[in-house]
């Protein structure tokens, strides 16, 4: 526990992405097996302890200290674990039953199999075990809390450096696998063979798209490019197989791979039997016609679903790409393929679920900007639209986001996904809600990525969202400077807003260099990884944009922190 302590704290002060790498990758190697595997699965969020909450850290630390002191504490530090763990007293005496330094595995372990009422003595005698990084590390484990700046994709990508493997690879295998990893760690350093699962429906890393750029249209031939419409949903990966025994398992999954069929087991019994793994767009379709984003937050994020609610929100999918099928990987195969295959299996389903999204007709890129302008003109529902897909008639479906085959190409007013960095207490009847919120996006710095402000906005959110807003930010603050909080805004942990905004204007007053003009809250991302909002380039390339070039917003209208 002590090596998996000292690890995560190095790399808890070590900004420099490179750094970290190597850090991780060192562990890999030096540390044996299960011990390094449950190390993967705590960096990669793959462990939960049921029993394991907050509230029994704060009851076990207001036994053993002052409740008082224990408060103001808190108060000051910000962190549960870490106030728990420089706060916690020496041991009066040993436990014979527990080691001195109890290993990450033995916690692991235990926490797995450990009875709800057992679990407060056991998580106390590890405590008393440990010195303060120790017991720092366990309570970050068993919490779930680590933030350590360490992505899913960095520790993934130490693996592969542990052999001849490429990232995408130990992606493509990663859902099959599980903690501690043997198998997968045999095969990345070349001991053991590539690791295969028997899921009948197995989640596979989805392909992602960079925002198009002006200059773009200058390189980029419209003729080797279809268009799609960019519906406003939330992206699925809907798989259907049967197993073994011949059973129907059927799947959906988040764009992170989280499955989510228990939220939506409508939707789930209709794609029962497609025999095939399909990339698309979650909607909701009454009568034909696709709704609104907001329309389909009504099925957001629920843990029980009413007969009402399936009736009133009727979920469907918008089929944009074909991953599996006919027992064969099809994500090699030319988009133009693979597309064409799922048509046929689309059509074959014959399910009011599933459609295939549409393609957008376009000779040239005046004519796509003029169909981006005005989808209902073609026919689409405009209301649902946030813009068109370009792609590569050509392009494999590949993992993450290569550059050159797929662009985003959002229409207006303008939008940028950032992430929420700092908020603040509201007025009158908003005084006692964090309702004013800073908000960020990425940018190259010294020591690789960071994010940097660019705007404060206070509306757009309905009194629920500001509620949903409010409890995150109190349940992840990680500082606190007066009135005003900081939140968890690390690349795979925060919340990402969608912003918009009026205008852009250059300004020197600002960290940032740009001011942003009537900013607001458009939407609460809960599905997307804030690795995944928009960088400073995006903007500044707006700013600089003939269609930007506005009046410098006067104090009174303009929302942005220094």
């Amino acid at each position: 526990m002590n090596r998996f302590a000292t690890l995560i704290d190095r790399l808890a002060y070590e900004p420099r992405r490179n750094a970290k790498l190597i850090l991780l990758r060192d562990y890999f190697a030096s540390t044996p097996d299960p011990e390094r595997g449950y190390a993967l699965a705590a960096l990669t969020g793959s462990l939960s302890f049921k029993h394991a909450k907050p509230a029994l850290i704060r009851t076990l630390v207001s036994a053993r200290t002052d409740p008082v002191l224990f408060g103001l504490s808190y108060d000051f530090i910000g962190d549960l674990s870490e106030t728990a763990a420089l706060i916690w007293p020496a041991a009066a005496r040993p436990h014979d039953d527990v080691p001195e330094h109890p290993s990450l595995s033995t916690v692991v372990e235990t926490l797995a199999t450990l009875g709800k009422a057992e679990l407060p003595n056991r998580l106390a005698a590890w405590l008393d075990a440990l010195d303060e990084t120790g017991r720092w590390a366990l309570l970050k484990l068993i919490t779930g809390g680590l933030r350590i700046g360490v992505s899913a994709r960095l520790a993934k990508t130490a693996i592969a450096a542990l052999g001849p493997h490429a990232p995408d690879a130990i992606e493509d295998v990663w859902h099959g696998v599980s903690p501690p990893y043997r198998e997968l760690f045999a095969w990345a350093e070349g001991r053991g063979p590539r690791p295969e699962h028997s899921d009948p429906a197995p989640f596979r890393p989805v392909m992602l798209a960079h925002a198009i750029e002006d200059s773009d249209f200058d390189t980029l031939d419209a003729k080797d490019f279809v268009a799609e419409w960019k519906w406003d949903g939330i992206r699925v990966q809907a798989v259907s197989a049967a197993d073994e025994d011949g059973r129907i398992v059927t799947r959906l999954y988040s764009r992170t791979g989280d499955d989510i069929s228990n939220a939506f087991p409508d939707l789930a019994e209709a794609l029962a039997g497609i025999n095939a793994a399909i990339d698309g767009e979650l909607l909701i379709i009454r009568d034909g016609a696709v709704q609104d984003f907001n329309t389909l937050q009504k099925r957001l994020n629920r843990t029980a679903v009413t007969a009402k609610m399936v009736q009133d929100f009727p979920a469907a999918i918008r089929a944009y790409d074909l991953l599996f099928a006919d027992g064969r990987d099809w994500r090699e195969a030319p988009f133009g393929e693979r597309r064409a295959r799922l048509n046929q299996i689309v059509r074959e389903h014959g399910s009011a679920r599933l459609e295939l999204s549409p393609l957008v007709p376009f000779g040239t890129w005046d004519e796509l900007r003029a169909a981006r302008r005005d989808p209902a003109a073609l026919g689409a529902d405009a209301k649902a639209i946030e813009g068109v897909m370009l792609k590569r008639a050509d392009s494999a479906y590949l993992p993450g986001r290569p550059k050159g085959y797929w662009y985003k190409w959002k229409r207006d007013p303008f939008t940028v996904d950032a992430v929420l960095m700092y908020a603040q207490r509201g007025h009158g009847k908003r005084s006692s809600f964090y309702s004013d919120y800073t908000f960020g996006v990425w940018r190259t710095g010294p020591h690789g990525d960071e994010l940097v402000p660019v705007g404060k906005a206070y509306f757009g959110f309905t009194d629920a969202e500001l509620r949903q807003i409010d409890a995150f930010v109190r349940r992840n603050t990680t500082n606190r400077f007066g009135p005003v909080r900081e939140v968890t805004h690390t690349p795979d942990e925060g919340l990402v807003f969608e912003v918009a905004f009026e205008g852009l204007s250059r300004s020197t007053r600002h960290k940032s260099g740009l001011a942003m003009r009537f900013p607001r809250i458009a939407r609460l991302r809960w599905d997307k990884p804030p690795r995944e909002a928009d960088r400073i380039d995006a903007l500044e390339t707006l700013a600089d944009g003939a269609a930007m070039r506005l009046a410098v917003p006067s104090e009174t209208d303009e929302r942005i922190i220094e």
